[in-house]
């Protein structure tokens, strides 16, 4: 016996909710990156400034990053790749809030909560009012996927920070102790 799956038509309060998600992330994500596009001088010397190897290729990463991963999330298109960009790119963010000292020293901010709904959508999917649904038939994907490209999000995040920063950015007392 086959069986087909239809595409699920039907907008629900859940796919509105991650309608709003995607929206609010993507869109903040969009306009990091475009500021950092508009003015990459400026990010090019803030991470000269800072000590970062290659700082043009950390600034173009980060500004790829974001600009890409905020489309891919306010669109709802490639959602699963948008969300790694965006969880590597702000995990990063996070810890130059936070390197100067213990990782817990800081409040949780923005680029902390943006990871974290990046990391939500992962796990939830784009929902129905996407791309991903509409052209791919697909409004999330399997559990697995999500914790492993989670995972990939976290490492890229720190391989790079260690690669082109040369520091440790989780560290548990203040750097200058």
């Amino acid at each position: 016996m086959t069986t087909t799956t239809a595409l699920r038509t039907e907008t629900t309060t859940t796919d509105i909710g991650l309608l709003i998600l995607r929206v609010a992330t993507g869109a903040t994500m969009l306009q990091a990156g475009l500021i950092k596009a508009f003015d990459f001088g400026t990010v090019t010397g803030f991470m000269q400034s800072e000590g970062w190897r290659l700082p043009p290729l950390a600034a173009f990463m980060v500004t790829a990053a974001e600009t890409l991963g905020g489309i891919g999330l306010l669109l709802g298109v490639l959602t699963p790749l948008a969300a790694l960009a965006v969880i590597s790119a702000m995990v990063d963010a996070w810890a130059v809030n936070v390197s100067g000292g213990a990782f817990w020293s800081q409040p949780f901010n923005v680029p902390f909560m943006v990871a974290f709904a990046a990391a939500a959508l992962l796990f939830t999917g784009a929902g129905t009012l996407s791309i991903d649904h509409r052209v791919f038939g697909r409004a999330r994907g399997t559990r697995s996927v999500a914790v492993a490209m989670l995972v990939a999000g976290v490492a890229v995040a720190v391989v790079t920070w260690i690669a082109l920063n040369g520091t440790n950015p989780i560290h548990f007392t203040h750097s200058g102790s």
